[in-house]
C-alpha cells in the first residue's frame, strides 16, 4: 500500500546537473527522510547522502561538495541535487525513508525502486 517512487534521472553530460526526487504514496501517518544510495554496474550499493531528524547531513567522499540532500517530511518527499556530475556518478539511485502507515504505531524503512542516472559524452 505504501511505496516510494524516485524520479528525475536521465542522461546528462559531464559537468551537468540533475535533481532527483522521491515521493511517498499511500496511507501515511509519518514520514522521515533517511537518505540516497546508488549502485553502479558491477558495484555494490553505496551510501550517497544521509539526513537525520535534526537536519544534519552526511555525504560519501566521492560526492562531497557536489551533491546536496534535502527533505520535506510534511510533504513526504526527499531530494538530491547533483552538480558537477562525472561519468563515475553513473548508477541507479535509490531513496530511503522511514514511513509509518496510517493506523500503525511504528514506522519501518522503505526503499524506492530506483532511477537511472547516466553521465556520458
Amino acid at each position: 500500500q505504501v511505496q516510494l517512487v524516485e524520479s528525475g534521472g536521465g542522461l546528462v553530460q559531464p559537468g551537468g546537473s540533475l535533481r532527483l526526487s522521491c515521493a511517498a504514496s499511500g496511507s501515511i501517518s509519518g514520514f522521515r527522510a533517511k537518505g540516497w544510495y546508488r549502485q553502479a554496474p558491477g558495484q555494490e550499493r553505496e551510501l550517497v547522502a544521509s539526513i537525520e531528524s535534526d537536519g544534519s547531513t552526511d555525504y560519501g567522499d566521492s560526492v562531497k561538495g557536489r551533491f546536496t540532500i534535502s527533505g520535506d517530511n510534511v510533504k513526504n518527499k526527499l531530494y538530491l541535487q547533483m552538480n558537477s556530475l562525472k561519468p563515475e556518478d553513473t548508477a541507479v539511485y535509490y531513496c530511503k525513508a522511514n514511513i509509518r502507515p496510517t493506523g500503525m504505531v511504528w514506522g519501518m524503512d522503505y526503499w524506492g525502486k530506483g532511477t537511472l542516472v547516466t553521465v556520458s559524452s
